[in-house]
């Protein structure tokens, strides 16, 4: 449903009055308020409280009643830090990411490597740390890289969020030409990143995820067998005021492989396999409170 004009007015006037207050601090003071705002919402308003302490649990059981809400609180200010960052994204050029991304420029190159093989590159990054970053990061080294995204219900803050992406190219998730884009970029040597898609509303790919089942999108992985692109699972993680690159796998299609679905497949359930581990190791760093739990049933 589209939103009325005074809503989308209203929600817009909104984020560019908290751009304008998170821009005018130093980025230290912004995110020490983001840490102080997660902080409290969760430990003295409740935010959402119950249901993400128990999407923890249910994964956790063995976590006490205060690890979880220590998780629970750090989610939320990992969320909150990307809002941050999301505000102050044209701010955040060569000289911020050499201060705050480690080794940025060194895992540009990795990727470089793989894209000078002349197939493109998949990559896939969970909802880990802060997944913007990146992208921004590579990008602003001069990764040639682009994504897929869906458009927000505003319209006027859909055209701000492609603003903040910058030298990342976005295409529209929805668009009659996306796909065809996509393959393109590859078979070009490009990158694409992609953040495999947990809850898809069909059923595609079941993989074991959290102890449950998620439904998880073979699209990524289809794109990589079809072009001969290698899949890097990679996740960043956050380290205090600075941003880490985890290289989790490079994952390679059989080009032997007869049903090129069957490979992505397994593909898809050994990224998420990996990606399970990982997320296990730091669970403070996860999306927890995604309005679409993954565990939850699809739609039939």
């Amino acid at each position: 449903m589209a939103k009325g004009r005074a809503a989308v007015n209203a929600e817009y006037a909104g984020l560019r009055l908290a751009c304008g207050l998170v821009n005018a601090l130093p980025y230290c003071c912004a995110a020490a308020l983001a840490r102080a705002a997660g902080w409290t919402l969760v430990r003295v308003f409740a935010f959402k409280r119950r249901r993400t302490e128990g999407r923890i649990r249910s994964v956790f059981p063995e976590m006490s009643a205060r690890e979880v809400r220590r998780v629970a609180v750090r989610s939320l200010q990992n969320m909150l830090l990307n809002a941050v960052e999301m505000m102050r994204a044209p701010k955040l050029g060569r000289r911020w990411m050499d201060r705050h991304v480690l080794d940025g420029l060194k895992y540009k190159e990795r990727l470089q490597s793989y894209a000078d093989e002349g197939h493109g590159v998949v990559v896939m990054v969970p909802h880990s740390g802060n997944w913007y970053m990146a992208a921004w990061s590579m990008a602003v080294y001069g990764l040639r890289l682009f994504a897929i995204a869906a458009r927000q219900r505003n319209p006027k803050i859909d055209a701000w969020m492609n603003r903040q992406y910058g030298a990342v190219e976005v295409l529209d998730r929805d668009c009659r030409d996306t796909l065809a884009k996509i393959r393109a970029g590859l078979e070009a040597g490009r990158v694409f990143a992609i953040l495999p898609d947990l809850r898809v509303r069909k059923r595609d790919v079941e993989a074991d995820f959290f102890g449950g089942k998620a439904n998880v999108s073979r699209a990524g992985a289809m794109f990589a067998v079809r072009c001969g692109s290698p899949v890097v699972v990679a996740q960043m993680m956050r380290e205090g005021s600075r941003h880490v690159f985890n290289h989790i796998a490079t994952l390679r299609p059989d080009p032997a492989a007869a049903d090129p679905r069957a490979e992505a497949e397994r593909i898809t359930r050994e990224a998420m396999s990996l990606i399970d581990r990982e997320v296990r190791k730091r669970p403070g760093d996860w999306y927890w409170y995604n309005k679409r739990w993954i565990l939850e049933p699809p739609e039939r």
